[in-house]
């Protein structure tokens, strides 16, 4: 592979040489990746941001309003590549919106671990230091939920711009790309830009459960064995919906992204038909 055709992102290990006619390091090749977190494109196809994960920050705060259904497709993305993810909550002093805890409560349930801290007041800070230390972590989220700024407070050192929030309560972007820092205590944190959708890469996706555990842990009990939980009769999920053990926005959150996931691969294997 020539070195022109070298996909380099955020979090590869590279090898490298030194290029004497022009003075400067090159990248020869790239390490072989242990993961990555992946999107999809404008063409349905994948397209990755980072690799070489050891956990995926995913950050909300109770201003912008927090995006659940997002939040979620981080956290599907992150399961289906087998990289752990915790919920941030930043920005905890101040007011949360009433379904911000509930919502808490069903992440933990499905296995999410959940962690409040404060930029701005440092409540928290201490334990987020303690659960990066040694890893390779990346922070992602909506626009607006204070990344920067948690990445300031750990490393008050590092040139990020730090924004604020606009009247509308959205965020305004002050990532422009994903950049990697080396952190004092040992491991890296990857900052990367806001964002106010997301679309996981439909082929890196678990097709039975999208990567929603509760409904993977729920599936051996449907009828039928390639059950979608939409429609089909003697569905374990709809049915533990009803009774109010599976969340009803957690469900919601899944059929959003199973509509997602058929679209799109609809569209790539009709761009192939074409041809």
């Amino acid at each position: 592979m020539g070195r022109r055709e070298l996909s380099i992102v955020c979090g590869d290990l590279v090898q490298c040489e030194f290029d004497a006619q022009h003075g400067e390091l090159r990248v020869a090749s790239v390490e072989p990746r242990r993961n990555g977190l992946y999107r999809s494109n404008a063409r349905g196809g994948s397209e990755l941001i980072a690799s070489n994960l050891t956990q995926l920050l995913v950050v909300i705060a109770p201003l912008p309003r927090p995006d659940f259904f997002v939040a979620d497709r981080y956290l599907c993305a992150a399961q289906c590549s087998g990289i752990p993810a915790v919920v941030v909550l930043n920005k905890s002093e101040l007011p949360a919106p009433p379904e911000m805890e509930r919502e808490l409560a069903t992440w933990r349930a499905a296995g999410v671990k959940v962690v409040s801290v404060s930029a701005h007041a440092g409540d928290g800070l201490d334990a987020l230091k303690g659960l990066l230390s040694g890893q390779t972590s990346m922070l992602v989220g909506q626009s607006g939920v204070g990344k920067s700024s948690l990445l300031r407070a750990l490393l008050p050192d590092c040139d990020t711009p730090v924004g604020e929030l606009i009247r509308d309560d959205e965020g305004r972007h002050t990532t422009t790309g994903t950049r990697l820092y080396p952190l004092p205590g040992g491991g890296d944190i990857l900052d990367s830009p806001g964002v106010r959708d997301f679309a996981p890469a439909v082929d890196r996706l678990d097709p039975a459960a999208l990567g929603f555990a509760e409904i993977d842990a729920l599936a051996p009990h449907c009828r039928f064995s390639d059950c979608r939980h939409l429609r089909e009769p003697g569905c374990a999920i709809r049915a533990s919906v009803d009774v109010g053990g599976v969340s009803a926005r957690r469900y919601e959150s899944y059929r959003r992204l199973r509509r997602l996931h058929d679209r799109l691969r609809g569209e790539r294997s009709a761009a192939g038909e074409r041809r």
